[in-house]
């Protein structure tokens, strides 16, 4: 009877499926806005948080697979947006729920639809995780549309895409024009410059606890920012590949000890690159809220929210950056500060939204930077 059903159940709903790269097929049933879609496929280990996940601009050109089985039960909160959309190509998940939490304003399923978004859930994650971890990140098509495509077509299809490699995502994500952001400080708060590069909504309201915050697209030159005589530009989290944002590595360089500085995840890859370094892929990427940070600093171990696909390279970390951070998972760079220049960076996301607070210290050394 078992069998029975289960063939009645891929027969009536089991018609969408994501199609790897090297020819690995994942069947499961569509939710979201029913239309196919191509990305790159990554996981993200956390246990809760998809409304955040959803809205990370970090997560541009990706599906994201959630490794925890049950997605949806507390619905979506509005307040919980870390931007003004959706960035990724695509959700997959195991179990999809429906909400039953007093916040909830709409379901998963409705918020995906509203967005323009697909998933596919009932999909086996353990699998397509561990498949991901053993052959790296990989290109995707998700087909949920109502017209029949084969595997070797979708297979085709992702074969087919661009990727994310030597492209400028940030571009993608930026805002429009300036905007401010006033501090609970009070108008005599110091001034930072924010680039926005793909900005989160918590890094904003973290900053905007000790600054008024003027935000920034990505192609704002040195000179305009310069214009704007602020006390500290701080270079924002982004998504795909930090070599191909030539644009901002100069900007950076010439504005380099003129204000302090201060970069996370895009950004901190990016300072980077304006000094000299040089960025390459991870074999999967760090997309999580619990990845282990050590400070060489003080020895201690920082939990913390990371998502992000390129790492800056050990070897080519020049003279002027110390390491300040490593992660305790593969030993890759987790932080670097300037020698003598005031300016630091962080791969992962001390404004942790979704995530554990540890690192949020991280805020309090830019505003003592700043203030000295």
């Amino acid at each position: 009877m078992e069998d029975l059903i289960e063939k009645w159940r891929r027969e009536r709903e089991w018609k969408a499926f994501l199609a790897l790269e090297d020819g690995t097929v994942f069947r499961g049933v569509a939710f979201g806005a029913g239309k196919d879609a191509v990305g790159e496929a990554v996981f993200n280990t956390a246990m809760c948080g998809y409304g955040e996940i959803l809205t990370d601009p970090s997560y541009a050109g990706e599906f994201v697979t959630l490794t925890y089985p049950e997605i949806g039960n507390y619905g979506i909160a509005g307040e919980d947006a870390e931007s003004r959309g959706l960035w990724l190509s695509g959700l997959v998940a195991g179990e999809l729920n429906e909400p039953s939490n007093w916040r909830s304003e709409l379901s998963l399923d409705e918020y995906m639809k509203k967005n323009g978004k697909s998933g596919i859930y009932g999909v086996d994650t353990r699998a397509l995780t561990l498949h991901i971890r053993d052959f790296g990140s990989m290109k995707a098509y998700l087909h949920v549309e109502d017209n029949p495509l084969g595997f070797d077509e979708a297979v085709e299809k992702a074969r087919g895409w661009e990727g994310l490699d030597g492209k400028d995502y940030a571009a993608k994500v930026t805002c429009s024009k300036p905007y401010d952001i006033p501090s609970c400080a009070g108008a005599d708060a110091p001034r930072v410059a924010c680039w926005d590069f793909g900005v989160k909504s918590n890094i904003l309201r973290s900053l905007a606890t000790f600054a008024n915050v003027t935000v920034v697209p990505a192609k704002t030159t040195a000179d305009e920012v310069l214009a704007m005589k602020p006390d500290g530009a701080f270079l924002s989290n982004g998504p795909a590949d930090p070599a191909a944002v030539g644009y901002a590595i100069d900007n950076i360089s010439r504005i380099l000890g003129k204000v302090p500085l201060m970069g996370i995840c895009l950004g901190h890859q990016l300072l980077a690159l304006a000094c000299g370094a040089k960025t390459g892929r991870l074999k999967f990427g760090h997309h999580a809220a619990n990845h282990p940070v050590r400070n060489l600093a003080t020895g201690n171990v920082e939990i913390t929210s990371q998502n992000h696909n390129f790492a800056v390279l050990p070897d080519s970390v020049p003279d002027c950056l110390a390491v300040t951070h490593v992660s305790l998972n593969d030993g890759s760079i987790e932080g670097l500060r300037h020698r003598s220049l005031p300016a630091f960076s962080v791969q992962y996301h001390p404004e942790a939204c979704p995530g554990p607070h540890d690192s949020s210290y991280l805020f309090s050394e830019f505003k003592e930077m700043i203030s000295k």
